[in-house]
């Protein structure tokens, strides 16, 4: 009977957890946030950055790059709210702010020019500059915080996993997509993520300006 119970207890307690899962689960918040991680990560824009690090005798390995790139955002992602209320700010005003970052990261993409300067290091360049602050820099933190306000936490961790994944195959196969993509096709794959991430900077200002006044 206490077997009985427990096997009731247990079945119980995994349909609550199945419910909450899928009742916070939404593809579409995972498709669209993805769009837009991935554009501001752009790994496929950042390939001419690896191979001239790579050229200057920095070593890169993918599978560092990607781990470490994965376990910054995330933990931004759940500390960053945090963050913000230790200080006293509200998403709101973050996510306005944010927006204007995400807008001069879009005009960057777009018009091809440097507004935020990094430095390139020498030796291992898994952690410094590429996972931070290439790929898991201020551009994307003020992303994940932005976009907080709209989607749920667990549709974005799964939509950053997806984007470290993407990360992943982009930076074993930097040669090969350099060599049969060609030059043009990246040019193009920038400027169109530029495109999306402007709209959506524009969505994040004026959507959360409006909730402000």
């Amino acid at each position: 009977m206490r077997i009985c119970r427990k096997n009731s207890i247990f079945a119980a307690l995994n349909r609550n957890i199945m419910s909450e899962f899928f009742g916070h689960f939404d593809i579409w918040q995972v498709l669209s946030s993805f769009i837009f991680l991935i554009a501001i990560i752009d790994p496929f824009g950042n390939i001419p950055v690896t191979l001239a690090l790579e050229q200057k005798g920095t070593k890169i390995h993918p599978v560092r790059v990607s781990v470490a790139s994965f376990v910054i955002l995330l933990a931004f992602l759940f500390a960053g709210e945090w963050i913000l209320k230790l200080f006293g700010v509200q998403i709101e005003y973050f996510a306005v702010a944010g927006g204007f970052v995400i807008f001069l990261m879009a005009l960057e993409m777009i018009l091809d020019v440097t507004i935020f300067q990094t430095t390139n290091l020498t030796g291992d360049g898994s952690l410094v500059p590429l996972a931070f602050p290439m790929y898991a820099g201020p551009g994307a933190f003020t992303a994940l915080l932005s976009i907080t306000a709209e989607y749920s936490i667990l549709n974005l961790t799964i939509s950053l996993a997806l984007c470290i994944l993407v990360l992943y195959f982009v930076l074993i196969g930097t040669h090969w997509l350099t060599k049969y993509l060609g030059q043009t096709s990246l040019y193009i794959i920038r400027k169109f993520f530029g495109i999306i991430v402007l709209a959506i900077a524009c969505k994040l200002m004026f959507g959360n300006l409006a909730s402000i006044f």
